[in-house]
């Protein structure tokens, strides 16, 4: 059962914002998947923000710079932070590059050699997710699985920016 500390500290809500547009059916796979279990399961909490949420989220890209607009569940605004791309660019290009060899590989190759790409996958995934955790520290507390769907997010803004 969910504290009351616990439903404040959570996101209710993610938008990405429009202009990326669409992608291919594997990453807006993704998309959905990672929203859906974000919305679901997550933990996150801006620093310093006394009254609590639940809280919205919403993605975007401003001039190369990944802008996490973080408001209150009726909307008001609540904080918004800036972080540079730079640290995330040669792992989401790294990832990107994997997860093409993975999906073409689940059409054609081994259990064991989709096992041996999926896990090099899975580890960038969690270097992401860790940079990302990294990057909010002192900015929005959020738990590893957490940073793990945004950093999915983060990725699908990234390849259509």
């Amino acid at each position: 059962m969910a504290t009351p500390a616990r439903d404040k500290a959570r996101l209710i809500d993610v938008e990405l914002d429009e202009s990326i547009g669409r992608a291919t059916p594997d990453i807006e796979h993704e998309r959905a998947v990672a929203i859906f279990d974000l919305v679901e399961e997550n933990c996150f909490q801006p620093v310093g923000d006394e009254a609590g949420g639940p809280y919205r989220l919403r993605l975007s890209l401003a001039e190369s710079r990944l802008v996490f607009a973080v408001a209150r569940e009726n909307g008001e605004p609540v904080v918004t932070h800036i972080l540079s791309l730079t640290p995330f660019r040669r792992i989401v290009k790294d990832y990107f590059l994997v997860c093409e060899s993975y999906y073409e590989a689940i059409r054609t190759a081994s259990p064991s050699q989709i096992e041996a790409i999926d896990m090099g996958r899975r580890g960038l995934h969690n270097e992401g997710s860790q940079t990302l955790k990294d990057r909010l520290k002192g900015k929005i507390d959020v738990d590893f699985d957490t940073a793990r769907r945004l950093f999915t997010l983060v990725c699908v803004l990234h390849w259509r920016g």
